[in-house]
């Protein structure tokens, strides 16, 4: 499994990083989905996050420079996480 389209842009002082993870199942996707949706934030004014899939696709993006790179660490640590997991499960069951 290999993420594509991570990017970083700036735009109007803001940066913005994306990342589309493609997963081999839609499954297996929805899985990562609900595994790291992130909880409502606590405070207002934070970072912007979205997470979504397309398919097998998990898309993930963030903006507002000042913590984007210690969320996009974190982010990625627990994705790495949740595939080792899968991996070591192996396959979904479908019901």
């Amino acid at each position: 499994m290999a993420a594509s389209g991570g990017e970083a842009t700036a735009e109007a002082g803001k940066l913005l990083f994306s990342l589309d993870v493609p997963f081999p199942t839609s499954r297996e996707a929805d899985i990562a989905l609900h595994s790291l949706s992130p909880d409502r934030e606590p405070r207002k004014g934070g970072i912007s996050k979205r997470l979504t899939v397309s398919g097998s696709t998990l898309s993930w993006s963030a903006d507002e420079a000042r913590i984007l790179r210690v969320s996009v660490n974190s982010f990625l640590d627990h994705l790495s996480l949740v595939v080792e997991t899968m991996e070591m499960f192996g396959p979904p069951v479908s019901h």
